[in-house]
């Protein structure tokens, strides 16, 4: 099932700049294992919430599945995306290896990697409807 939080796709007003950018991130453990099921999927997901709060961004798809993870959201245009994903990566990694005993078998819970696009408004809802199907493709 799906974690949509919101689709706030107004544009950002600060004093000097008006923005929308909109970031499609996605991730994977370590050697690609299967490990994000359960309560690991729960703490995550809002782990993943909290940092983006920190951080000022609006999460607008959250899926996760159990060899990677999706997150399509809204970010302010003082943050690089190599910035964010850092931040939720490096903090979703050391809180949830701390909190779950079972995950400090692997040398690092994530990969260096990851895939990040950009996307505006026009095509936000083509990206939330290719998000929310990898999850359906993955149960059947």
């Amino acid at each position: 099932m799906c974690c949509t939080l919101t689709v706030a796709q107004e544009y950002r007003r600060k004093t000097t700049s008006v923005s929308l950018i909109n970031y499609h991130f996605v991730w994977c453990p370590r050697y690609r294992r299967q490990v994000l099921g359960g309560p690991v999927k729960v703490r995550l997901e809002t782990l993943v919430r909290e940092t983006l709060a920190e951080l000022d961004c609006e999460a607008l798809t959250l899926e996760v599945m159990a060899d990677h993870v999706h997150l399509f959201a809204n970010y302010p245009p003082t943050l690089a995306p190599c910035e964010i994903i850092f931040r939720v990566k490096g903090r979703s990694s050391r809180v949830l290896r701390q909190e779950l005993p079972n995950l400090r078998r692997l040398p690092s819970l994530w990969t260096r990697s990851y895939f990040v696009a950009t996307a505006g408004n026009v095509s936000a809802d083509t990206t939330r409807h290719y998000i929310e199907a990898q999850n359906r493709r993955e149960q059947a």
